[in-house]
């Protein structure tokens, strides 16, 4: 395969030298300082539970720095109550030009920096011997958009700051709301007119709030507000820390930590994970929240990442019926209503899939319990939609029509496979009768040979997977057997991958000969590529992929499509990146409440790799360490308080590890 000799200097076939916009800082941030004449505008999406955020920023080329805001409250539900409708509206003011300082506004801004670390943070100078930081970021739990600005004094004189109090409230039609009308409130904090000596400064804020006619407004503490903040973000960079010799693949996994786990909102129904983008609020998916995130939260000890995949599971539980018919794609509106516009995508597959793995992990008992009526009657359904061939028909696919799929897909059968393997390990594990295990893990034996039968085939040249009966152009999602050990045509598989049909500088094609490429695929495959062995391949095109992402011209985390949605940061697609380290370089495949299966892909020229503080598999976080002892063999150490036991294995080769 000539994507595994990698001649010096050269890159595999798709990829291009690539020149950083961003550049890594050593405190955990990253960060962009701004060239003359180098005009440049992004995209964030930032959250707490009660709002969301995207921040439409720049610097212009007069070197200013442009700033929208893209308000998103999702509990403040408008007319019609469906998916899309949360309260959003945009707010554009420019804080500092309302600023007087020496009886004159600032004139002259040069933005020098603007960091990422958790919350935004903005670094401009003026004309009038003033410096100013701004730093933004989302309430961790009120519906409140935070902003604090400090201002520094540069010259040699003082000088007189008039900070004005302004108070902008916007108020909606109630025929438009569903509790009727809401307010929305722009205002300062910390007015007046104060005297700053040289070198002098002083703080004053902004908040950006909306509430219904039964709330009120709030006036928090910004500095509480931020702490919050920060400790949310300090949170997910202590746990579950992924540790190699290319700090670019650290700190990727690092920030996709954050958006992962941000994106969870306080409903009606609890906490729920939601994939946000201006679109996806107060809602569950059963691809996003049950097959993407849900399996991934219990490895970073998150307790809301866990609270929110059990409200979801149980609500999709609610849908559980005799007859058989389809669960609902989403349930929408807080959890009172349920949107299913593509009939079945495959969903049962995708719940039975995440939900025990979930368990699994996770190691609760009495939380199994709870899911495992779910979980039979998904595969129940599966079964029952076996077609002559012995593979899962479907309606559709998550793509939900915007690609042929078919009336069965590759997708859909692949991810019962693996969620019958799993099944099987956690009816073991409840005291299942034997008899339950055995038959799961028949069912999955004769479903893997139907996918290869059915499914596999010669396309565009590559002995690999068609997606669908009569598919004859290479898809993205022939990646999917890979991630659930189906590894029979591994080798045109990865080809084909990798290939100039499928592979572009943005990951994957969803279809060769499209311009439309998901994430989420390009996530599913380097996964996919490690499992296969292919771990050469897989960690250059890693490498490549995480650097654009975390420092490229759209940072700093993985994105959901281009073109629709204009690469939004989407939630559970960095959940996908965190899996690709997780299960895919590290190996993990959970077999049991203190169980899971290990296949470390160390690359050749890393010395070590470890993950730090795992979550998952009993009561106690632990680590596990990877080490070169030669060319084929590793140390692989688990380490959990003063506990720590060592095995030798070779690279690439599958071993038991119990807790």
């Amino acid at each position: 395969m000539k994507l595994l000799v990698l001649a010096a200097g050269l890159l595999p076939a798709g990829l291009h030298a690539q020149t950083d916009r961003w550049n890594l800082r050593d405190d955990g941030g990253i960060e962009w300082v701004v060239k003359n004449d180098t005009p440049h505008r992004d995209h964030i999406e930032m959250s707490g539970e009660q709002m969301s955020v995207v921040l439409r920023y720049g610097v212009e080329a007069d070197g200013s720095f442009s700033l929208e805001r893209s308000m998103v409250w999702p509990m403040l539900r408008t007319i019609p109550n469906n998916t899309h409708a949360s309260l959003m509206r945009r707010f554009a003011a420019d804080i500092p030009s309302l600023l007087q300082v020496n009886g004159r506004t600032l004139q002259g801004e040069r933005v020098g920096r603007i960091v990422l670390d958790g919350v935004m943070r903005v670094y401009s100078s003026f004309e009038n011997r003033i410096e100013l930081e701004r730093t933004i970021f989302p309430s961790p739990t009120l519906p409140i958009l935070c902003e604090k600005y400090l201002l520094r004094n540069t010259g040699d004189k003082p000088v007189t700051v008039n900070v004005p109090e302004s108070r902008s409230v916007y108020t909606t039609d109630p025929a438009t709301g569903v509790d009727g009308s809401y307010t929305m409130v722009l205002k300062t904090s910390g007015s007046g007119l104060r005297t700053l000596a040289p070198g002098e400064e002083t703080l004053f804020g902004v908040t950006v709030q909306a509430y219904s006619a039964a709330q009120h407004e709030t006036d928090p503490s910004l500095d509480e507000q931020y702490a919050g903040r920060i400790a949310f973000r300090d949170t997910m960079w202590d746990n579950l820390v992924f540790e190699c010799p290319d700090e670019v693949l650290n700190r990727t996994f690092a920030f996709a930590k954050i958006r992962a786990c941000e994106s969870i909102y306080r409903t009606k129904a609890g906490l729920l994970h939601s994939p946000g983008g201006e679109s996806y609020y107060a809602a569950i998916w059963a691809n996003d929240q049950a097959e993407y995130i849900g399996p991934f939260f219990p490895y970073t000890g998150y307790s809301q990442g866990n609270e929110s995949a059990m409200n979801a599971y149980g609500l999709f539980a609610q849908y559980v019926n005799d007859a058989f018919d389809p669960i609902p794609s989403s349930i929408i509106a807080e959890g009172t209503d349920f949107w299913n516009g593509a009939g079945d995508r495959g969903d049962a597959a995708m719940i039975a899939y995440g939900a025990a793995r979930y368990a699994l992990v996770r190691a609760d008992v009495t939380e199994a319990r709870k899911l495992w009526p779910l979980i039979e009657w998904c595969l129940e359904y599966c079964r029952r939609k076996l077609n002559d061939k012995g593979v899962v028909a479907s309606d559709s696919d998550e793509l939900e029509g915007r690609f042929p799929a078919g009336d069965a897909n590759l997708c859909t059968s692949s991810l019962y496979y693996d969620a019958l393997i799993s099944a099987a390990c956690l009816a073991r594990e409840l005291g299942e009768p034997q008899s339950t295990s055995t038959t799961y893990r028949k069912q999955a034996a004769t479903l893997k040979k139907n996918i290869n039968a059915y499914f596999g085939a010669t396309v565009e040249g590559f002995e690999t997977y068609r997606y669908y009966d009569g598919n004859e152009i290479l898809r993205a999602w022939i990646c999917i057997p890979l991630t659930t050990g189906i590894l029979e045509r591994k080798k045109g598989t990865v080809d084909a991958l990798f290939s100039p049909r499928l592979w572009t500088e943005n990951g994957l094609l969803t279809q060769a000969g499209s311009t439309t490429f998901w994430d989420r695929s390009t996530l599913y495959a380097l996964r996919g590529v490690y499992a296969a062995g292919e771990r050469e391949a897989a960690t250059e095109y890693l490498k490549r992929y995480s650097r654009t992402r975390l420092l490229g011209e759209h940072v700093p985390y993985p994105i959901e499509a281009w073109p629709e949605g204009n690469q939004r940061h989407l939630s559970a697609e960095s959940a996908l990146y965190c899996r690709i380290i997780t299960e895919g370089l590290m190996g993990i495949r959970p077999t049991g409440f203190d169980t899971f299966e290990l296949t470390p892909q160390l690359p050749d020229d890393w010395d070590s790799m470890s993950l730090r503080n795992i979550h998952g598999f009993g009561s106690e976080p632990f680590d596990l360490m990877v080490t070169r002892i030669d060319k084929d063999r590793i140390r692989i150490s688990v380490i959990s308080g003063k506990k720590r036991h060592s095995v030798t294995a070779q690279i690439g080769k599958t071993i038991s590890i119990k807790r």
